[in-house]
């Protein structure tokens, strides 16, 4: 794990990583969309509708999975200080909050047609609200830090706290009656058709490709943005020194 705590090795590793994950992750997500959208066949009971799933459940996927992440290396952070933890975390965040925005928004188009109603306050939808205010707590706090010069412990803290609500959202429609279908996919058994369960598969797949390239990206905009602050200190210090010795020799 600390193979990759110099910053030069981990860029020189993502530069190569990124694109491998990004390319096939949109061709292979793109892919399964246009099967979703144009191929599938229309659901007995829910119709055409049916088709945003394909959207629908890799973004709730990535949404809990973008949390995870965050959790995970928030205790890298503070148990191993790792020093690309936190950048990590940092860069997990906004796609995390992206996703499980999609979520919401695609989960509310289909019920309408479903439920007869944009939203209802049950487990499922309530705990994927609260983990996209959890993401919003996160951002503000690990920016924040950044800002100040903090270590960042208290975004970390935040982080693995916030992981609780992961679980609840898994098991929300098991311990809650709710308007919400129950897990559709559960280890060894699955309750979606073939001509629906593999390209949603492909989808959760590509988007979760998708989803490290990105989380990649934002580490290596993060790292040289770190980078050029540090080099303005030194010029800045560089100046003062100079002023100093200028006007101590005047």
């Amino acid at each position: 794990m600390h193979g990759f705590a110099n910053p030069a090795r981990f860029l020189r590793l993502a530069r190569w990583l990124t694109p491998l994950c990004l390319l096939p992750g949109i061709a292979i997500a793109a892919v399964a969309l246009a099967y979703g959208l144009i191929w599938a066949p229309a659901d007995r009971l829910m119709g055409d509708t049916v088709r945003i799933l394909f959207l629908h459940v890799p973004a709730a996927w990535l949404g809990m999975a973008g949390w995870m992440t965050i959790a995970g290396a928030s205790v890298t952070e503070l148990v191993w200080r790792h020093p690309l933890a936190a950048i990590a975390a940092r860069a997990a965040a906004v796609p995390g909050a992206v996703f499980t925005a999609l979520c919401l928004a695609t989960g509310s188009i289909w019920g309408r047609p479903t439920w007869g109603t944009w939203w209802v306050w049950d487990g499922r939808l309530t705990s994927m609200l609260v983990l996209l205010f959890l993401y919003f707590g996160y951002i503000a706090l690990s920016d924040v830090a950044r800002r100040d010069g903090g270590n960042g412990r208290v975004a970390a803290i935040f982080g693995i706290v916030g992981a609780i609500n992961v679980p609840i959202i898994n098991r929300s429609v098991v311990w809650w009656n709710s308007l919400h279908q129950p897990p559709s996919i559960t280890m060894g058994k699955s309750a979606i058709d073939a001509a629906f369960l593999w390209p949603l598969l492909a989808a959760a797949f590509g988007f979760t490709l998708i989803f490290a390239g990105v989380v990649l990206m934002r580490m290596r905009a993060i790292l040289a943005e770190a980078q050029a602050e540090a080099r303005l200190r030194r010029k800045a210090f560089a100046a003062d020194e100079a002023a100093e010795a200028f006007g101590g020799f005047a």
